[in-house]
C-alpha cells in the first residue's frame, strides 16, 4: 500500500560561509578557502537537510528525519536504503535558498525479517530571490527500511546476508579511508542528526546489534563524492546510490572505481571484510 504525500515542509534559509567552512574542516580542507558568494562543492548542501524536529518529537531511536520529521510508525529501527541526487546549479556561500522536503509516500511491505515501511522523501534546494529564484539548484531523494529491532535469538546487523564485492581490477581508481568517532560526531553534527546509532556505542550494540557505531550513509556518500572531485577532478551532475550494508567505525573503507570515463563512473564502496557495503552509480558535467 502506498499513500500520497503526508507531509511537507517549506523554509527559506542561509547557507552560511560558517556552515561551509565547517564541512571542510571536516574533510581535512583549509576552510579560509572559501569566501562568501563561493560556490559549495557538490555534495556539501546536506548541511541544508538538517533536522530541526523538537526533542518531544523525535524517534526512539533519536533520528530527527534529515529536513522533515521522520515519524515511529510503530518501526523502531530505521537504516538509510537509497539515495539520489541531481544538480542543476550552483548552491553559493551566503546565499538564500529555499528548501522544500516532501515525504511523498509511504509503502508496507515483508521483508527478510519481517514487517518493513519503506519511506520516501524528496528535497529540493531552489534560489529565493534573484535570477536563479525558484529554479532548482539541488534534488534529492531519499529512501529509508524502518523495521522492527532485531530479535536476540534472530540474525545481528552484522550477520546478515551481505553482497560479495567485486574483484578490484587492476586498471581501477581507489582509495581507502577510515571514517573514525570524531568524524561521524562532526557530520552529525552539521547535519543536526541524533540518530543514536551514529554516537551512542551502547545503543548500537546493545539495542540494535551493531558491533560498533554506525557511520552514516550519508557520510560515505559525501566521501565518495569528495574522492570523485579531489582525486578524480571530476563534476559532479547526479549520483544514485543504493546502500547495501551498513558501515562501522575506524574500519577501513575502500572507494573503489573500476569503469570510469569522462561522462561518468561506477562506484563500490567496499567494507574491511571485503562486503559490497554500496554502490553509486555516477555521472559528471564538463568542468
Amino acid at each position: 500500500m502506498s499513500t500520497a504525500v503526508v507531509s511537507t515542509v517549506e523554509t527559506i534559509d542561509i547557507f552560511t560561509l560558517s556552515q561551509a567552512r565547517r564541512v571542510a574542516a571536516m574533510l581535512d580542507i583549509d576552510p579560509q578557502r572559501l569566501s562568501i558568494g563561493d560556490p559549495i562543492p557538490r555534495g556539501w548542501h546536506f548541511a541544508m537537510l538538517a533536522g530541526e524536529t523538537p526533542r518531544h518529537a523525535l524517534r526512539s531511536d533519536g533520528f530527527p528525519g534529515l529536513g522533515i520529521p521522520m515519524r515511529q510508525m510503530d518501526r523502531p529501527r530505521l537504516l538509510l536504503g537509497q539515495r539520489s541526487t541531481s544538480f542543476h546549479g550552483a548552491v553559493r556561500a551566503g546565499a538564500s535558498l529555499r528548501r522544500r522536503s516532501s515525504i511523498t509516500s509511504i509503502a508496507e511491505k515483508t521483508g527478510r525479517y519481517g514487517p518493513l515501511s519503506i519511506v520516501k522523501v524528496e528535497h529540493s534546494l531552489s534560489g529565493d530571490g534573484g535570477e536563479s529564484s525558484n529554479q532548482d539548484c539541488v534534488v534529492e531523494t531519499q529512501t529509508y527500511y524502518l523495521a522492527a529491532l532485531p530479535s536476540s535469538t534472530g540474525a545481528t546487523a552484522e550477520a546478515q546476508a551481505k553482497s560479495a564485492a567485486p574483484a578490484l581490477a587492476t586498471d581501477g581508481v581507489k582509495k581507502v579511508v577510515a571514517p573514525d568517532d570524531l568524524m561521524l560526531f562532526q557530520y552529525s553534527a552539521l547535519g543536526f542528526n541524533t540518530h543514536r546509532i551514529h554516537f551512542d556505542r551502547d545503543y548500537a550494540t546493545r539495542v540494535e546489534g551493531h558491533p560498533d557505531l554506525v557511520v552514516n550513509g550519508g557520510l560515505a556518500t559525501l566521501l565518495a563524492t569528495e574522492f570523485v572531485r579531489t582525486d578524480l577532478g571530476k563534476k559532479l551532475k547526479t549520483m544514485s546510490a543504493r546502500h547495501l550494508a551498513p558501515l562501522y567505525v575506524n574500519r577501513p573503507l575502500t572507494i573503489f572505481a573500476p569503469r570510469l570515463s569522462g561522462a561518468g563512473a561506477t562506484l563500490s564502496l567496499i567494507d574491511c571484510d571485503g562486503n559490497l557495503a554500496a554502490e553509486l552509480v555516477m555521472t559528471f558535467d564538463e568542468l
